[in-house]
């Protein structure tokens, strides 16, 4: 563990400066949201006005309760006394007593609706944030997703936006507001005292600068170790309870406890010591004020008369004790705390700094899939890899046609059609529909056009019928066409003996449905759809020979001009294919009818 967070505190040095990092993130703002934060500013500089304005009220009001005589002759405040007509010194303690209870109401609401909305503001900015990570993810292209690991996605989306919000955000914002009101009062008892105010900061700084050099690598090796921790955390939770039949029966939870032991335990103990570093000098700092209280007392007590003059000056430093040590200490814990989520700010602003690719419309002339489509000398290497996964493919498929593909695994089908649906786009070659070659701008178009089946259907915990029509608000289904699509599929039986029918909730990742029928369940999707080109890869391998057959027929009754591309797990399935064209590292090896290819395969 000491290897790991002197490693934490070695890469800590690389990281930009902090100023730099937290100016990115104001960058990310929209210009709403930092007017917000401007209008937030403002009422922290009105609520720290009235704060000084309370702590400056204390003064006056004990020197007339002990002493209303002083007060009553004191020049600045005749203008009180003529303006309430007080004809002796004990006239005075009513008003004041009121002035200073209204003082000190108007510096706790405005308080109130300070923190309200500073509040609000930053936790916005986290949703805004939040939201701008999500958009800017899920527009990002196939290869970019596959190359990534979801649990690193989630964490940061989710987990470190909102950390990002208690560490970085809002401490940013109490640091602006206890700085005003700490600069209000330094300033005011610079001009009372000025002897006391510079010794007093010099004192107060020196304590905090030297804290400040010491817990400086400790707190940004606990950041680094809670960012790291918690995307790990969130691995393991997925891994865990979405492979969780397999855990079961392999009897692996006892592994994947350890696993999250390992990550959780240190993220723990990561943020205790981020929050201990935070709050332990405030306990030091208080006992130093009463010492200098004492002290101060002590000095009054040794003068003539001393403890009547002491007694206003001493409630006044005392309760300016309770108002700014506080103040003192949450501009510590929140530099603190903007310092342990640094690391977390940084994973935050590299989500952030993702190019938002140029959204995808439906542009208005759409592609009419008319006669065929040509795949012209195409390749395509993934990124990082040696070799391509596909080599000078050349390929012409016609509308209506009923295209399988077979092949090792590893041979390129899979990849081939991800091409072929605008998912991946070739390092060379083109994708040319009825003349027209697809490209970034045109591919939705294309895609609209496709239905995909894979082997492995997507279920989303929603109702059967929203998992049918993917994609569709509730009140836009056609509930007609959805049965439809449901009966073709040869799924309508097992939703019609649910309690709620299409209606009834689907579960996480379709627990309720076995693997089969989630297959009908996607191949019902793409007849929702009524796509030109429906492709399926290894749609019905979970599918008994039976169920399959009577699928593979009702497909066939679809119109002439849909066009079937399948990948099948069972090579029989191709029967129903007009063509068949195997692939071997990435190129076409043969191509012909079923039992050209099939029934000559060595």
């Amino acid at each position: 563990m000491k290897e790991l967070e002197r490693e934490n505190i070695e890469n800590s040095e690389g990281l930009k400066p902090l100023n730099k990092l937290v100016f990115s993130l104001f960058n990310h703002l929209s210009a709403q949201r930092k007017l917000h934060l401007f209008f937030v500013c403002i009422l922290m500089l009105i609520s720290s006005i009235t704060e000084i304005v309370s702590i400056g009220a204390v003064l006056p009001f004990l020197s007339v309760i002990v002493d209303p005589e002083m007060v009553y002759s004191h020049e600045l405040a005749q203008p009180l006394v003529t303006y309430l007509n007080l004809k002796s010194p004990e006239g005075l303690i009513f008003p004041i007593t009121l002035l200073f209870a209204i003082s000190a109401i108007v510096a706790a609401f405005m308080k109130i609706i300070s923190l309200w909305v500073q509040t609000r503001v930053a936790h916005f900015s986290g949703a805004d944030l939040s939201i701008d990570i999500y958009e800017k993810t899920l527009y990002q292209n196939y290869s970019t997703h596959i190359s990534r690991n979801s649990s690193d996605l989630i964490a940061g989306i989710s987990t470190k936006t909102m950390n990002t919000v208690y560490y970085i955000i809002l401490p940013c914002l109490n640091i602006f507001s206890a700085a005003c009101i700490l600069s209000f009062f330094f300033f005011s008892l610079a001009f009372l005292q000025p002897q006391i105010a510079i010794t007093t900061l010099a004192i107060l700084g020196l304590i905090y600068i030297l804290i400040i050099l010491f817990s400086a690598k400790e707190l940004i090796g606990s950041g680094q170790t809670v960012t790291s921790k918690q995307t790990l955390v969130v691995k393991n939770l997925q891994e865990g309870l979405g492979g969780i039949r397999d855990v079961i029966l392999e009897n692996a939870q006892n592994i994947y406890v350890e696993e999250y032991k390992k990550a959780d335990i240190p993220l723990r103990r990561a943020l205790a010591n981020i929050q201990i570093i935070s709050g332990a000098p405030r306990f030091g700092i208080e006992a130093f004020a009463m010492v200098v209280i004492a002290l101060i007392a002590y000095s009054f007590s040794q003068e003539p008369d001393g403890l009547n003059s002491a007694v206003p000056v001493l409630g006044a430093l005392a309760l300016a004790a309770q108002r700014i040590l506080p103040l003192l200490q949450l501009t510590y814990s929140s530099w603190s705390g903007i310092r342990g989520g640094q690391a977390t700010l940084v994973d935050v602003l590299e989500l952030l700094d993702q190019t938002l690719p140029e959204k995808k419309f439906i542009l208005d002339d759409l592609i009419d899939f008319k006669n065929q489509f040509n795949i012209s000398n195409l390749s395509y290497r993934y990124p990082n890899s040696d070799s391509n996964a596909l080599e000078k493919i050349d390929l012409q498929i016609h509308t209506g046609e009923r295209v399988g593909f077979i092949g090792e695994t590893g041979s390129g089908k899979s990849t081939l059609l991800d091409v072929i649906m605008g998912l991946l786009e070739p390092a060379s070659g083109a994708l040319i529909i009825d003349g027209l070659e697809i490209n970034q701008k045109n591919v939705i178009n294309w895609q609209k056009l496709i239905c995909h089946v894979p082997q492995d259907i997507f279920v989303a915990d929603k109702t059967i019928a929203e998992n049918i029509a993917f994609g569709i608000p509730l009140d836009q289904i056609d509930f007609d066409k959805v049965k439809l699509a449901a009966e073709r599929a040869m799924i309508s039986e097992k939703i019609d003996t649910l309690p709620g029918g299409y209606r009834s909730i689907a579960g996480e990742r379709g627990v309720s449905l076995s693997g089969g029928q989630k297959q009908r369940l996607g191949i019902a999707r793409a007849l929702y759809k009524d796509a030109s080109v429906i492709i399926l890869d290894e749609a019905t391998s979970a599918l008994d020979l039976h169920t399959e057959e009577r699928v593979l027929d009702s497909l066939k009754n679809l119109e002439e001009s849909r066009t079937i591309l399948m990948v099948a797990h069972r090579l029989q399935t191709l029967k129903f294919c007009s063509r068949v064209i195997q692939l071997k590292e990435g190129r076409i090896l043969k191509e012909g009818s079923f039992d050209e290819i099939v029934n000559n395969l060595n």
